[in-house]
């Protein structure tokens, strides 16, 4: 397994341009264009600050929120999608990445993005469509359990690298486990409360 994951065969030149689309598909930030084409405003002045779909959903309209969740998914699985069918495999997984890259830390608005569970979902379709099964039942089954939203996304991630491993799709697995390890610190200030017991449940007001 461990020969696999160093077998990587990527020409520098050819990893650096999946780098860069994939950054740049990623860097789109959706979250900002609906809310501001919807006449809601600058979604960075409310709640997280971030342009993620679920502090989009702060502003009391689900159906931007969804199509920000749609739209930042999307824009991972396209990069992977696109680089993949022109450079190959291994440049589609490097795309995903650095798509889940640029929608945490776009360019175009200050480095400032997002948590990064959605395009982590879109490079999963992307690279390893199979695994957005597991992801979904794993978020499912925390998530009706706990009613901890953040806590449904955490775990998930922390199981996807593993499930990859053992089915063998080491280079997929490093790579999802390294966007885990972000995210993980992205979420930081959840975390923080969910140890702490403040975290917002599911479906609580205020």
């Amino acid at each position: 397994m461990l020969s696999n994951l160093m077998s990587w065969q990527i020409t520098l030149p050819v990893a650096l341009a999946a780098a860069v689309i994939g950054y740049l598909f990623g860097s789109i930030p959706f979250g900002l264009i609906l809310t501001r084409a919807a006449g809601l405003g600058d979604v960075r002045s409310i709640g997280s600050g971030n342009i993620g779909a679920t502090n989009v959903l702060r502003t009391g309209n689900r159906k931007l929120a969804a199509a920000t969740l749609l739209l930042d998914a999307l824009k991972a699985s396209a990069a992977a999608w696109v680089v993949g069918y022109f450079l190959g495999e291994e440049a589609a997984i490097i795309a995903g990445f650095f798509a889940f890259i640029g929608h945490l830390f776009p360019v175009w608005i200050g480095f400032k993005g997002g948590k990064g569970v959605a395009t982590y979902i879109g490079t999963l379709l992307g690279v390893a469509p199979i695994m957005v099964v597991l992801f979904a039942v794993i978020w499912l089954a925390v998530a009706f359990t706990t009613r901890y939203s953040s806590l449904s996304a955490l775990v998930a991630m922390l199981v996807i690298p593993v499930a990859l491993w053992i089915l063998g799709n080491e280079k997929v697995a490093a790579v999802m486990a390294i966007m885990t390890l972000i995210s993980y610190w992205k979420h930081r200030a959840n975390i923080s409360r969910l140890m702490g017991g403040t975290e917002s449940k599911i479906g609580a007001k205020g």
